[in-house]
């Protein structure tokens, strides 16, 4: 099992809430702000474009000892040796993709219902994405706010760490940790704000302040 510090505030990148900034800004800067795990996702780019953008994370990550998982594209996070990667429901099975990507690797799934929460504990995640956790303008996932009794519930039947995502302001992020998550993944309340750096700093002191209450 993965410790569950790996997983308190993940930063996941986005040009399109930044276009004047490259993915290793982002991460640079939310590195920077002490996040402990950058998730490098991006749906439109060249093969070529994102293999040396996560060449140059890659190698931020491993001097800076933070986690870098690369969303849906296992044989990029393979190519640049990432520490892991994040599957999406429509993605490779997580059973397919261990077996690609080795015992050694980090492998996380989104869900978004207790089931499938569930499930993919069944078939070896390392840790689970869960959400949306509240009504999110970022991304269209098609699903309802599970809530924070989700997390709640899945607290009582898995030991692998929880990571909500959908909706996470540093207003309801303690809400969040206290209901049982190991951490959060957070993409407009960081890299849509002028000052990265500072927001994430800001989420890593209200994280640790909820900790410390729990």
């Amino acid at each position: 099992m993965i410790p569950w510090q790996v997983c308190r505030l993940c930063v996941i990148t986005d040009r399109e809430l930044r276009p004047g900034l490259s993915h290793v800004d982002i991460a640079a800067q939310a590195v920077e702000g002490g996040a402990s795990m950058i998730q490098l996702r991006d749906k439109t780019a060249g093969p070529r474009q994102l293999l040396q953008e996560a060449r140059q994370i890659a190698k931020l990550c491993r001097e800076r000892r933070v986690c870098f998982i690369v969303n849906d594209r296992l044989d990029l996070a393979l190519a640049v040796d990432a520490d892991g990667v994040h599957l999406g429901q429509d993605d490779l099975p997580p059973g397919n993709a261990r077996a690609l990507l080795g015992a050694s690797k980090i492998m996380g799934v989104s869900t978004h219902s207790l089931e499938q929460a569930l499930r993919a504990a069944e078939q070896g995640a390392d840790y689970l994405g869960i959400g949306p956790i509240f009504a999110t303008a970022t991304k269209a996932t098609g699903y309802e706010p599970v809530g924070c009794d989700t997390i709640r519930q899945l607290r009582a039947r898995i030991d692998i760490p929880i990571v909500a995502i959908g909706g996470i302001r540093l207003s309801n992020v303690g809400e969040v940790i206290q209901s049982g998550a190991a951490g959060v993944a957070v993409i407009s309340e960081i890299v849509g704000v002028d000052d990265i750096t500072a927001a994430t700093r800001a989420f890593v002191t209200a994280i640790e302040q909820a900790e410390s209450g729990r």
